[in-house]
């Protein structure tokens, strides 16, 4: 089965149709913008819509004067009711031919297709991505379905032959499904990765309960809601909100629930495996962030790394795992770098995300504002900000939490700002004389999730490529020096502390995850 990635954005441009695009968009919001009228959001068991009484308000980081719903917040007993319903209902749904749940799980992407304008002007309003990025968020939450289906297709259900001996007895090998799945995921890819998870967990048989981040859980629901009216039977997945630690002690002290699938810091991706273990040994996929780095040489073309750094480091506001948060270049390059990455950055427009203008749009919250004045002050304190560090209060801004990119230089590479992951438009400096010490710095660290390199010469691109330690590595690509893997081209999925499993999402070693093996010898 071949799997071919959505890309909508870039199809409109082929057909020369970009005016047809922000068309849609627009209109797409115009109709979103009608839903935000209080509306009340359920918790959903069973396919069965539950409200609570105990809710929280859920406020737009584009302007917190759009309340874009009340979300329930769930119960004890419901937590544990929504786990006993994916835990009964896992008997029958890993007894369905897997070709079936394709067939439901196929239906569930054509239908996102059909509504990814309405469900992307959502994304804008919930986590503030610009109209391009958050378009991008639902192509990669339907690749993800699709690619997945087309790798159950093309290893047969992940059933196959082992080598007998003698013509009788025959072996076969089976991977088959654990049971059920928590699934918590982040704010910064509500779609792509909410559906890349729990895809995985149920197109291979598990049961899962799905819990998004508390600041984007509409995305999720309205997926759910898909997925429910495309066929997916009760309790296959279940979907609930509310108090995040409260639900994470439940869940991990259930045994009922076989693994977890967690996108998020690395504190609380610890926490999780901890006390997960000490109930009872279990699998854990996680993906715990970055301190993402890229490495300028002085044979480096450096409108193309200047290009492809300020994109990594400021696209989405420098929210997210794989962006580049240092940059380490070849001493006699690093002022014409310099020159050319800040007349890059100069032109990023800071914007409310509706806008067709807008390159990047707000920090997801306000404990984000307060952690980018934070490190701005120590920025002043212990380096040089060469641009940016301001927060943006012009006109209708001063409603969000908005603020520049932000680029420092002639600091310690020892400083916290060099060492630990800020999830802010934040990009640091330094230097390095000759090449080994590059990749020495780039490796000095506990996060090996994403890398980037510049430059011509060979024997430093096998080095970079033999000797860094990541899981995704890009070497002299313009489009961005370290973000934007595309599922079934680049799987995602990192090192050290970026991740404990080492089988990236998106590629060809996922699903294998979430099954175990079992040998059959049938004698006839």
């Amino acid at each position: 089965m071949k799997f071919i990635n959505e890309l909508t954005y870039e199809n409109y441009i082929k057909k020369n149709q970009e005016n047809v695009f922000h068309k849609k968009f627009d209109q797409a919001i115009e109709s979103i913008k009608k839903q935000f009228n209080n509306n009340d959001y359920p918790i959903i068991i069973n396919n069965e819509k539950i409200y609570t009484k105990d809710k929280y308000k859920h406020v737009s980081p584009v302007d917190r004067r759009i309340i874009l719903g009340h979300i329930s917040k769930i119960s004890d007993p419901l937590i544990s009711k929504a786990i006993e319903s994916s835990y009964h209902s896992f008997k029958d749904w890993s007894k369905l031919n897997y070709k079936k749940r394709i067939k439901i799980l196929k239906k569930v992407a054509n239908t996102i297709r059909a509504k990814k304008f309405q469900l992307a002007a959502l994304l804008t309003f919930e986590n503030g991505k610009n109209r391009y990025e958050s378009i991008a968020d639902i192509d990669e939450a339907i690749d993800f379905i699709n690619y997945y289906c087309s790798d159950m297709i093309n290893n047969n259900g992940y059933v196959t032959k082992n080598n007998s001996i003698k013509k009788n007895p025959k072996n076969i090998s089976v991977l088959k499904p654990y049971g059920v799945w928590a699934i918590i995921s982040p704010f910064n890819f509500p779609a792509a990765i909410f559906v890349g998870m729990n895809i995985g967990a149920i197109i291979t048989g598990n049961t899962a309960v799905a819990k998004p981040a508390s600041n984007t859980p509409l995305i999720g629901y309205k997926i759910v809601e898909i997925m429910i009216e495309s066929g997916l039977p009760p309790g296959v997945l279940n979907y609930i909100t509310g108090d995040a630690a409260k639900i994470g002690k439940i869940i991990i002290n259930d045994d009922k629930i076989s693994g977890l699938v967690f996108t998020g810091s690395k504190d609380v991706g610890y926490t999780l495996y901890k006390n997960s273990a000490d109930i009872k040994p279990r699998l854990i996929i996680a993906e715990l962030g970055g301190k993402n780095p890229t490495i300028v040489t002085k044979t480096a073309d450096l409108d193309k790394a200047a290009e492809g750094v300020s994109r990594a480091a400021f696209s989405y506001a420098g929210q997210k795992c794989s962006a580049c948060s240092r940059v380490y270049v070849q001493k006699n390059v690093k002022e014409e770098f310099i020159a050319k990455l800040i007349t890059k950055v100069k032109k990023i427009n800071v914007e409310n995300p509706n806008q067709i203008n807008c390159d990047v749009g707000p920090l997801i919250n306000f404990n984000a504002l307060q952690n980018f004045k934070k490190y701005v002050d120590i920025a002043s304190q212990d380096g040089r900000i060469l641009y940016g560090g301001k927060v943006k209060e012009e006109g209708n801004l001063k409603y969000g939490y908005y603020v520049s990119p932000t680029i420092v230089s002639e600091i310690s590479l020892d400083n916290i700002l060099f060492k630990k992951e800020l999830f802010l438009p934040f990009l640091c400096i330094g230097e390095f004389d000759q090449f080994y010490e590059a990749l020495d710095l780039c490796n000095n660290s506990e996060y090996g999730l994403t890398a980037g390199l510049y430059s011509k010469d060979k024997k430093e691109i096998n080095d970079f490529l033999n000797n860094i330690e990541s899981g995704v590595v890009y070497v002299n690509r313009p489009k961005s020096s370290t973000t934007g893997a595309l599922v079934g081209n680049q799987s995602f999925g990192g090192w050290k502390n970026s991740g404990f499993s080492g089988k990236g999402t998106g590629g060809k070693y996922y699903l294998t995850q979430f099954m175990r093996e079992q040998s059959q010898t049938i004698v006839e």
